[in-house]
């Protein structure tokens, strides 16, 4: 706005002085070419700035004296700025002329003053624009990267903008919105340590009467009472050291005993364990530097998985550092796809407390691994693990 002020402005200027200084140079020639007429009607001698059809006169004036109508125009004379007005005279073209070198420069020069101030104007007002633009851009920058980092899970970043710690300093709106998303953050950062907490707190609260309940069912006669007592006790104490993973995962404080493997033999192992119905399929085997529990615990909760929830054949692909898993099933559900497992959600008649995907995750982003899900085309889950 302030640039295009300024054009305007030198446009005006020098519409207005240029007309003013041919104004004043057309009345001049006027009154000389009156003065011409009247020595010409008289006979008297013509000046040397007049005379009748003279050499150098502009063509549309000559026709305008010709066809009875005075005019004046702005043309040359021996390649000098010329004001020029004629008028009939007898059938042909009176003139004068009127130096117009001194009006020409001074337009001249006005139009390369406008031009330097504009030009001046416009550049500081530039700088200045730039360098107020770039404070204001900086600190938005800083504040979306700081709501980037919170979104990825680190929940200690702040802004930390000094306008909006200090309510003694003006305020604009790049301090309104740092300062609600650090609310925002610290609400949020307090509501997910309060969660953590309570579910270590449970899970550890839940330990002791489970190793009692444990001993005390492994003491009662044979039967199938026994049997369904131990039955949910052993599904109880698995909840437990599930929720205990979690909340060692959400922590952050979990370290990798990192060492070299054969993926495919590591995937194999898995495939023993989880029993019967279990094929592992190598069509690229790998080296890959890992935790090797760590890793057993991220394959087994998701052949685990498939077989709850899936149907046969549940298959494991290594393919170079890269583990796919997958199963005949219905495939995963929508929420799951669009934002990954949910604790304690699951869908469907089939049991399950939705933390094995849970803990799967937390494991593969403990060992830098990504896991993805999806459903195949042909049917089925889609688990890929893959390795750094």
């Amino acid at each position: 706005m302030c640039c295009t002020l300024a054009t305007l402005l030198g446009v005006l200027v020098h519409v207005g002085v240029t007309r003013q200084t041919v104004d004043a140079s057309r009345e001049k020639a006027l009154g000389r070419l009156e003065e011409v007429t009247e020595a010409y009607e008289a006979g008297h001698p013509l000046p040397k700035f007049g005379g009748v059809d003279p050499a150098g006169l502009p063509d549309r004036l000559r026709e305008l004296a010709l066809r009875g109508e005075r005019g004046t125009m702005v043309g040359s004379y021996r390649e000098r700025p010329t004001m020029w007005a004629a008028g009939p005279a007898d059938g042909r073209a009176i003139a004068v002329r009127i130096d117009y070198t001194q009006s020409a420069r001074t337009i001249s020069a006005l139009d390369r003053a406008i031009l330097g101030s504009a030009g001046l104007a416009i550049g500081v007002t530039l700088l200045v624009g730039a360098f107020a633009v770039t404070r204001v851009t900086r600190r938005l920058h800083l504040t979306a990267q700081v709501a980037r980092r919170i979104s990825a899970g680190d929940l200690d970043a702040r802004v930390g903008d000094p306008r909006a710690e200090d309510p003694s300093r003006p305020q604009d709106e790049v301090a309104t919105v740092s300062g609600a998303l650090d609310t925002m953050a610290s609400s949020l950062q307090h509501k997910l340590l309060s969660e953590q907490r309570f579910t270590a707190d449970v899970a550890h609260e839940l330990r002791t009467p489970l190793t009692g309940l444990t001993a005390a069912a492994e003491l009662l006669p044979e039967g199938r009472p026994a049997e369904l007592v131990r039955d949910r006790v052993r599904a109880m104490r698995a909840l437990t050291e599930d929720l205990l993973e979690i909340s060692r995962l959400d922590a952050g404080r979990e370290t990798v005993d990192l060492a070299v493997y054969e993926l495919g033999e590591l995937t194999a192992r898995v495939a023993r364990a989880a029993g019967p119905g279990t094929e592992v399929r190598v069509v690229r085997d790998a080296t890959v530097e890992t935790d090797r529990r760590r890793l057993e615990r991220v394959l087994g909760n998701l052949v685990a998985n498939a077989h709850r929830h899936g149907a046969p054949p549940v298959v494991l692909t290594v393919d170079g550092p890269a583990v796919t898993v997958s199963d005949g099933g219905p495939g995963y559900p929508g929420y799951l796809l669009a934002h990954g497992p949910e604790r304690f959600r699951t869908e469907g008649t089939t049991k399950g407390h939705g933390l094995g995907l849970t803990i799967a995750v937390g494991q593969a982003s403990v060992l830098g691994a990504t896991l993805t899900f999806r459903n195949s085309p042909e049917g089925g889950a889609l688990a890929r693990l893959t390795l750094p």
